[in-house]
């Protein structure tokens, strides 16, 4: 006599409709990205060459490059890591490790949800009236406004990541007695480290696409840094990223150039996600073992 058993029920109708469905949609997620990449390296790779690279644009001398643009995408995306980080990894620490439950942080884990919705033009409307009345149209000014912008996205992430290790480890470092801070130093961190990249990558996506904010704050400059204190000065001149660029270049209607510039920011873009899953699987402490 045949078992009764999930595995023999005959399946039904609306089960092998939704199964067809959920396949047609990961197939259709999985060609539109697929298409939208396929269109933008057809109709721009062409533009790109080792010239288009490491030139510095000079409308007077009919040269067009990007270098100026890809220094000023890396150095703000530095700048902003080096504020948004240790801000965003100390307070998820802070509300995960150290606060009591209650109103208090209530209000600040709202506060950074509100904070990851409000649309990007507005951080740019108010980092160009406060601190742009300070440090003018620069790099400085647009990269202390995109710290405001991803801080909430490396702080959820932490956040996440820390509450996915167990308590055992917790309770078991305190035991033995550690103190609080060795134990969030040299156990949790290196656990959770995993997920706090994953939400720094994120981040550096996010400040790589941005351009309403970047472009009300650190203006549309397309030099590159100039002399031995060029890094330096850099700090308060104007700079325009990849993606100012690419806006500016369709609003002239220079469409080839706009989709070699997009090439690039999609292979950057490609290069950042490999690099997540590559540093994420090495940081694991559970493949280490």
């Amino acid at each position: 006599m045949e078992h009764a058993s999930i595995m023999n029920k005959k399946r039904r109708v609306s089960d092998q409709l939704l199964e067809a469905l959920i396949y047609l949609c990961a197939f259709l997620a999985v060609g539109l990205l697929l298409g939208i990449i396929g269109y933008v390296f057809w109709r721009g790779f062409r533009t790109v060459n080792w010239s288009f690279l490491v030139t510095e644009q000079s409308p007077t001398k009919g040269i067009m490059g990007i270098a100026g643009n890809i220094v000023n995408t890396l150095y703000i995306v530095v700048l902003t890591l080096l504020a948004a980080t240790p801000i965003g990894v100390g307070g998820a620490i802070y509300l995960n490790e150290y606060a009591k439950p209650g109103k208090f942080v209530s209000l600040v884990q709202f506060t950074i949800e509100t904070l990851t919705g409000i649309p990007s033009i507005i951080f740019g409307l108010f980092g160009n009236v406060f601190f742009g009345k300070i440090f003018g149209y620069s790099m400085l000014t647009g990269a202390l406004t995109l710290t405001i912008m991803v801080l909430p996205l490396i702080a959820r992430n932490t956040q996440e990541a820390l509450r996915t290790v167990p308590d055992s480890y917790r309770s078991g470092a305190l035991g033995i007695g550690a103190t609080k801070w060795y134990m969030i130093r040299t156990i949790l961190l290196p656990s959770a480290m995993p997920g706090i990249l994953t939400g720094v990558i994120l981040a550096i996506g996010r400040i790589v696409g941005e351009s309403a904010a970047l472009l009300f704050t650190a203006g549309s400059g397309y030099y590159l840094p100039k002399g031995g204190m060029g890094l330096f000065r850099k700090l308060f001149e104007s700079g325009g990223t990849m993606t100012i660029e690419l806006y500016l270049q369709m609003a002239k209607g220079k469409y080839d150039v706009a989709f070699g510039i997009a090439c690039v920011l999609l292979a950057l873009v490609l290069l950042l996600n490999l690099l997540t899953k590559y540093l994420a699987g090495r940081l694991n402490v559970e493949n280490r073992k």
